[in-house]
């Protein structure tokens, strides 16, 4: 791998970040074994492009097109342990993105399902997936908001944009029992990551975290 149009990094250097890279992950939160694993066996640099290539091991935020992000990987991190993904599960990604917080996924479960309104961004993480071989990932060109109907319910929805209030037909499509993280809030510098549990009575909330997410928005996008 390189960075850029530079000389190529090291295999040494390479494989000191990504030890650093894991260390970071358990000390800000992260000790679930399996979302480590998962989060050990994909390369996040497969996902960073361009010049910020040389920092896709670094915990922070990176600029990705249409002007999207790919998140901090402490952040994916925990929003993946707190979903508490279960090996037979069919989860719903909104918000495709780069498409690493999918290929983490698809490590932990038997389907994912992943939906983004930018279709470039669609076209070029199917991509990645299948340079990659996972084979348990569709990619979906829609607008999140609504779901995925047709292949409702699910076990478990992860929502990587922010919402106002977690959307009501996705709290529709979670099954029984089932579990969705989504940030919350009405601005982009007060938001709020909550965890939402189905119960046979309604919706139980837990609010986990400050985060800082691009908002959720209706429609497709123009790319």
């Amino acid at each position: 791998m390189s960075n850029g149009p530079e000389a190529p990094v090291p295999s040494e250097e390479l494989a000191e970040r990504k030890m650093r890279f894991l260390f970071t992950l358990r000390s800000r939160g992260v000790t679930d074994a399996r979302v480590l694993t998962a989060m050990e066996r994909v390369d996040r640099g497969l996902f960073v492009r361009g010049i910020f290539a040389d920092r896709a091991y670094e915990d922070m935020p990176l600029p990705i097109a249409c002007g999207q992000t790919i998140s901090q990987p402490s952040v994916v991190g925990l929003m993946t342990q707190a979903l508490q993904v279960n090996p037979r599960d069919t989860v719903l990604e909104v918000g495709t993105g780069s498409g690493y917080q999918a290929a983490i996924l698809a490590h932990l479960c038997r389907r994912v399902y992943t939906v983004d309104r930018y279709r470039r961004l669609v076209r070029e993480a199917a991509d990645l997936f299948r340079q990659m071989d996972i084979a348990n990932i569709t990619t979906i060109t829609a607008d999140g908001s609504f779901g995925l109907p047709d292949q409702a319910p699910f076990d478990r929805i992860i929502v990587t944009a922010a919402a106002e209030d977690p959307p009501g037909p996705l709290l529709e499509q979670l099954k029984p029992g089932g579990i969705m993280v989504v940030p919350v809030g009405q601005s982009d510098t007060l938001q709020s990551l909550i965890k939402v549990t189905r119960t046979e009575k309604g919706f139980d909330y837990e609010e986990l975290r400050p985060v800082r997410f691009v908002p959720l928005v209706e429609g497709l996008g123009s790319e």
